[in-house]
């Protein structure tokens, strides 16, 4: 577990952005948009307090676990367990290459010689996140252990069968250790979210499965740790936590647009975002 200053919580995340982004770059593919909306998320998670985690014992039995159901947001996720020491950062290098332990969806195996530190579960196929936290809920809670279980889901996933029967596995079972996180960032492969299957009001079918919801501005540092904490602490209920986050965020030409879900920028468009991310970095830092 690490505690830093919401000021450096929001600086971490511009570090988190251009290490994504220069992955995606060097490797001519991977998915920017939602890598760059998660930035403040990840920082806030992983470096804010909230995840107990040791990166110098990864099996740590007292640690909290962290699933990523959308595996394609792997760039924010594999640059924040390199800076949260889990690996060194220059093998941030070898995303989707080949042999690389960096794929381009988190790969979970006990192989020691291919394993990467800190991921607890292979994704991919969207929609399976949240049934792999419930089975770990239910073993943490059987065991009667205190380690709590993150789901980090997207919006587009919720459109999946399988994650509204993991809801209800997780309710009926009172598995009140576990928290998911929804990237709501109105996007997916094939366009806007509200254009290709709505999802229509999220939080009410939520409540309407019995968890208790939080939504959240997901790049306001302020207001995500406090609902982060709220949701750790509250062990009455199932939680989720709709973080509504802007795709691409920090570059001007990404946000908002759903063709930069999984598409890598040219030479003129990475140097132009790197800029953008430098200037608005640079104005962070003088604002603290």
């Amino acid at each position: 577990m690490i505690d830093r200053s919401r000021q450096q919580l929001a600086r971490l995340a511009f570090t988190l952005r251009r290490e994504a982004l220069s992955m995606i770059y060097q490797a001519q593919s991977g998915h920017p948009a939602g890598s760059l909306g998660m930035a403040e998320l990840f920082s806030a998670l992983f470096f804010g307090k909230i995840l107990r985690f040791d990166p110098n014992r990864p099996d740590w039995e007292k640690r909290d676990y962290f699933l990523l159901s959308n595996g394609h947001i792997s760039p924010i996720y594999y640059a924040t367990l390199a800076y949260a020491g889990f690996f060194p950062k220059e093998e941030l290098a070898s995303f989707r290459q080949i042999n690389s332990r960096l794929q381009g969806h988190p790969h979970f195996t006990l192989d020691p010689h291919k394993r990467l530190p800190g991921v607890e579960n292979t994704s991919g196929p969207l929609g399976q996140g949240l049934s792999q936290a419930a089975g770990i809920a239910m073993a943490l809670q059987i065991d009667q252990r205190k380690n709590q279980v993150f789901c980090m889901m997207s919006d587009g996933e919720q459109q999946e069968g399988q994650t509204w029967e993991a809801y209800q596995f997780i309710t009926h079972h009172k598995l009140h250790n576990l928290i998911g996180i929804i990237d709501y960032n109105n996007i997916q492969i094939s366009g806007p979210i509200s254009n290709t299957m709505s999802l229509g009001n999220l939080k009410l079918k939520l409540m309407a499965f019995g968890m208790k919801v939080y939504e959240v501005d997901a790049h306001d540092l302020t207001k995500l740790l406090a609902v982060l904490q709220q949701a750790k602490a509250d062990q009455q209920q199932a939680k989720v936590i709709i973080a509504k986050s802007i795709p691409g965020k920090g570059v001007s030409f990404m946000e908002n647009d759903y063709k930069w879900h999984g598409k890598a920028p040219s030479d003129s468009e990475y140097h132009q975002a790197i800029s953008e991310l430098a200037i608005k970095e640079k104005m962070c830092k003088q604002s603290n």
